[in-house]
């Protein structure tokens, strides 16, 4: 348990910085499953426009520090690659 001011103080601050990055995994994970749920249904339309809304999801979870930058990277790379298979 904290003891000190500045201790409990960055406890407060740990837990609201957690309770944001929750927000923002939770945003892209949707983003990211919405894609997934259109390529699996085989509409390439509904895949693209869902894989429109997940790449800036992503990368902002990436600049905001929720994602190392390669791992989004990755992930907008691969969703790409199979939303452009679906639409061949």
């Amino acid at each position: 348990m904290a003891n000190t001011p500045s201790a409990k103080k960055a406890t407060r601050k740990i837990a609201r910085r957690a309770e944001v990055n929750r927000n923002r995994r939770s945003r892209m994970r949707t983003q990211v499953r919405k894609v997934e749920e259109a390529i699996a249904s085989g509409n390439a339309a509904a895949a693209a426009e869902a894989f429109k809304n997940a790449q800036p999801e992503l990368m902002r979870a990436a600049q905001k520090g929720v994602l190392h930058k390669n791992t989004a990277s990755r992930k907008v790379s691969r969703l790409a690659a199979r939303v452009k298979a679906i639409s061949a």
